[in-house]
């Protein structure tokens, strides 16, 4: 039987991740599996399970990777991915976070973790990504450089004032705004930040970049779905005293001068999703956000009406 190799990321400063990650890798005892782990997370597990093959590394194993398992929240799991992303890594984590969107299992779970990984019981699913491009003026020379998988953001770098921003899709002007920001998000990203600012919930496995403006004044200041293909490039126009910033994931950041041009367009590199359950997406948005659904679904005319009489005197 050929060795597997089982990379961990682990949130270093919460214990109930440490102790799941230990919980898992003392299960996989006897599997002829290698485990690998690197920085905090290597630190915080070696030694602690003598009997699994567990080894640090840097940058990259040197091998082929199977899966990246990551205890943590979602915040925890964007962490990873800028590692596993671009090796094409699929990862799956176990939420020790809050509402944990990225996460396919809760702490509860664990034995479900253990017994799909030592089965290879599971399915990977992959999602877009962002490139993302800072330019010194339109057109001009890149600055600097990132992906997002959440999202993209160019806001004001302070409270006081608002930025003045073009907007333009497919190289064609589309709107100026007075805004606190704009941000280009993927379909995974709209149930984040996008989310918060009144965008609309796209499900995952569609390819399309979202557009959100923050605050915008302005009559046409609306969320917009473009194709995958699309570019869109936004161009923080010269305003007294203003100054702006470019976020990506709320993890990486550079300062925006005047006449700085940031470019957002599909990434070559994927979001690859390990998933143990065939669950509807509408099925993770009602458990994540604990939409109110129970009480209604096969309930019959006489009963439902009612409740809903009820509810109504209840407001």
């Amino acid at each position: 039987m050929t060795q597997r190799h089982i990379a961990l990321w682990v949130h270093p400063h919460r214990d109930e991740a440490v102790d799941a990650a230990l919980h898992f890798l003392q299960a996989m005892v006897g599997h002829d599996i290698v485990f690998w782990a690197r920085g905090t997370s290597y630190d915080v597990l070696a030694g602690r399970t003598p009997k699994v093959d567990f080894r640090g590394f840097d940058e990259s194993p040197g091998v082929d990777v199977e899966l990246v398992v990551v205890f943590g929240g979602d915040g925890t799991i964007l962490r990873a991915a800028e590692w596993a992303v671009p090796l094409g890594y699929p990862m799956l984590g176990v939420n020790l976070g809050h509402v944990g969107f990225l996460a396919e299992l809760e702490p509860s779970e664990v034995s479900t973790l253990i017994r799909c990984v030592l089965a290879r019981d599971y399915r990977v699913e992959d999602r877009i990504c962002l490139d993302v491009e800072l330019r010194d003026r339109p057109g001009g020379d890149v600055v600097w450089s990132s992906f997002a998988i959440n999202e993209v953001s160019l806001e004001k770098a302070s409270r006081k004032q608002m930025i003045d921003v073009l907007v333009d899709v497919d190289g064609r002007p589309l709107s100026r705004w007075g805004t606190d920001g704009v941000l280009v998000a993927t379909p995974t990203g709209s149930t984040a930040y996008a989310f918060s600012a009144q965008g609309p919930v796209m499900w995952p496995d569609l390819d399309a970049l979202l557009v959100v403006p923050l605050l915008a004044h302005a009559l046409f200041a609306r969320p917009l779905v473009l194709s995958p293909e699309s570019t869109v490039a936004i161009t923080m126009l010269p305003h007294p005293d203003t100054a702006g910033v470019v976020w990506c994931d709320g993890r990486r950041s550079t300062d925006v001068a005047p006449l700085n041009e940031l470019t957002v367009r599909r990434s070559p590199y994927r979001l690859r999703l390990a998933r143990t359950v065939e669950q509807p997406f509408v099925e993770r948005l009602v458990r994540k956000f604990e939409l109110p659904v129970h009480g209604w679904r096969g309930q019959s005319e006489r009963e439902s009406v009612p409740a809903a009489q009820g509810d109504r005197n209840a407001d």
